[in-house]
């Protein structure tokens, strides 16, 4: 008997030692290639104090990958929190957090990441007003400095006011050389980018430094789901004036060479099924180039 509680005790303690071993490492399969990490809006892993160690888990996995995947940046699509200035937590559905809450965790969340890799955001109608784009306020510049992460040293070439006449990371340009994709320029946008803004990032891709490089540009809000996925059109919230997918199509996209893809959020289906909430679609720029553009939430 003393014989085969000790076996048990060994396997028991065997079991627990290999369930401490860290998870399974990811490599390139091709080890001169490189890769970006793309987050999709964080609202739901915000909001409520349950979810949060779910965003903790993500931003630790790419910390802990940026070598061995050559990570460069990860990109994020916002709404990083979901609502921007909320006293009393609108529980149960839309969260058990203040909005102070929220934008504290959500910065916490990213300071695993700082010093380490850039990370590129683009705000979301939740991140602005009270719950939805009500005014033009947002405590993101508050969070998210050029100062807390001393990697933004290596890559932040641009920014443009946001909508209260302040530079700072919602609109803003990051470039990145790599061997086989060559010079790379990553635009991030404010949510329902202004007529300014699209034509700053449009002068900007024209321009002698960076015409030659191969732009993405990363922004909210901009199409549906599914493949060919349809153009959003203008959102109505209260905070104006406000360009949909359509607009930044016809005003940015369509109209320069060089940029070569496109990737959004915020769209999204009630029934949770991940089909219905990523898309797809590829149209060809006036050089006749193609554009390729993605959704994921």
């Amino acid at each position: 008997m003393k014989k085969l509680v000790l076996l048990l005790l060994l396997l028991f303690v065997v079991q627990l030692s290999n369930g401490q071993q860290k998870a399974h490492i990811l490599s390139l399969k091709d080890s001169s290639s490189f890769s970006f990490v793309l987050l999709p809006d964080v609202q739901n892993y915000v909001k409520y104090d349950y979810n949060q160690p779910v965003l903790e888990l993500l931003t630790a996995w790419i910390a802990d990958n940026v070598n061995n995947l050559n990570i460069k940046a990860a990109l994020c699509t916002g709404d990083m929190v979901d609502q921007n200035e909320c006293l009393v937590p609108p529980f149960p559905r839309f969260g058990n957090q203040t909005s102070t809450q929220q934008w504290e965790f959500v910065s916490r969340a990213f300071n695993r990441l700082d010093n380490i890799l850039p990370y590129i955001i683009s705000t979301g109608n939740h991140d602005y007003g009270y719950t939805r784009a009500e005014t033009p306020e947002s405590h993101f510049p508050e969070h998210f400095t050029v100062e807390r992460n001393n990697q933004f040293s290596n890559c932040l070439v641009a920014v443009y006011n946001n909508r209260l006449g302040v530079p700072t990371l919602e609109n803003a340009a990051y470039a990145f050389t790599e061997k086989h994709w060559g010079k790379i320029l990553v635009i991030a946008l404010e949510y329902g980018a202004r007529d300014q803004v699209l034509q700053w990032a449009k002068e900007l891709c024209g321009s002698e430094k960076f015409r030659d490089h191969k732009v993405i540009v990363l922004l909210h809000s901009y199409m549906g789901s599914g493949y060919n996925a349809p153009l959003l059109g203008k959102d109505h919230y209260k905070m104006t004036p406000l360009n949909g997918g359509k607009d930044v199509w016809e005003k940015l996209l369509s109209q320069t060479n060089n940029i070569r893809l496109l990737i959004c959020g915020h769209y999204a289906e009630a029934n949770e099924n991940f089909a219905d909430n990523v898309g797809f679609r590829t149209d060809k720029n006036k050089a006749g180039n193609d554009v390729f553009q993605m959704m994921f939430n």
